[in-house]
């Protein structure tokens, strides 16, 4: 386990939890856009605040009261999250307004005991007071008025879930000489099944439907006293199949993905007919 405090970002569906860990890790290594359900996978990053480093916890949209289906599985991701973190993140949406579903997600993270910080995002253009009037009633304490896009209260938010917390010692950086490997293949070949078995653990949602992981997610291995990255990837489709921009997203972040990676694992299903023509996959930009 990480020696540095965590945070984990949760929330229903497009409320801007990836946009938040975009900005905390100044990367772009989550994927976004403006559909609910992006993100499915615990997606970890490096972020500092004020000289303080810890780890930043993107989850998929919480659907607590999912029984079944990939919103079970999202679900049970993000409760994987909260448990590992030392602090939470409840993210919602300030421009929607306080739903049934932030009043049950609430009552989960209460259940849990962690401490919570409730943030209403998307406030941009209007009065922090009157933007997080309503969600005072969910009992989590002041909310913090923020825009992950824009930046807005960004730092208030993380003096705020920052509070308390003494500095542990840092992560070593990640050695250049660590290799990357990533699993690639067709969709519902099982390439999070296989990063599971690697693992020993259910870290990738793994799903018999096509198209389950949107984005790449590394991972930290170490077999034999030596230590991996494994990067699963969301499954390749000839271009001509390639139609919604979200799964356009997905094959530009697989394709960074094999450029990056030593290795290349590429993960095929017995069960099917091999194909006589591989995809063709777009160039990079």
């Amino acid at each position: 386990m990480s020696s540095l405090p965590t945070v984990a970002i949760v929330g229903r569906p497009n409320v801007g939890k990836s946009t938040l860990f975009n900005r905390l890790t100044r990367t772009r290594d989550a994927l976004v856009a403006d559909v609910p359900g992006l993100t499915r996978d615990r997606h970890y990053g490096r972020a500092r605040f004020e000289g303080l480093s810890y780890l930043v916890i993107d989850t998929g949209g919480f659907e607590p009261v999912a029984r079944e289906g990939i919103l079970f599985e999202m679900a049970r991701q993000t409760l994987q999250a909260v448990d590992e973190a030392d602090r939470v993140i409840f993210l919602t949406d300030g421009r929607t307004g306080l739903t049934p579903g932030d009043r049950a997600i609430a009552d989960i993270l209460r259940q849990r005991g962690k401490q919570v910080v409730l943030a209403v995002n998307k406030v941009e253009g209007m009065p922090g007071a009157l933007a997080t009037a309503e969600f005072h009633e969910l009992g989590l304490g002041m909310p913090v008025p923020v825009s992950s896009a824009h930046g807005e209260g960004i730092s208030m938010l993380m003096e705020t879930t920052l509070a308390g917390v003494v500095p542990q010692s840092e992560l070593p950086p990640q050695a250049d000489d660590v290799p990357k490997i990533a699993i690639v293949g067709r969709p519902n070949v099982g390439k999070s099944t296989l990063i599971n078995q690697l693992l020993g653990e259910d870290r990738m949602i793994a799903f018999d439907q096509p198209g389950t992981t949107r984005d790449s997610i590394a991972v930290d291995f170490e077999r034999n006293g030596k230590r991996y990255t494994l990067i699963d990837t969301a499954g390749l489709r000839r271009r001509g199949k390639i139609f919604e921009a979200i799964e356009k997203f997905s094959v530009f972040k697989t394709m960074q993905a094999i450029e990056e990676a030593n290795v290349v694992v590429l993960t095929l299903d017995a069960s099917r007919t091999f194909p006589t023509r591989m995809p063709t996959l777009p160039a990079m930009s």
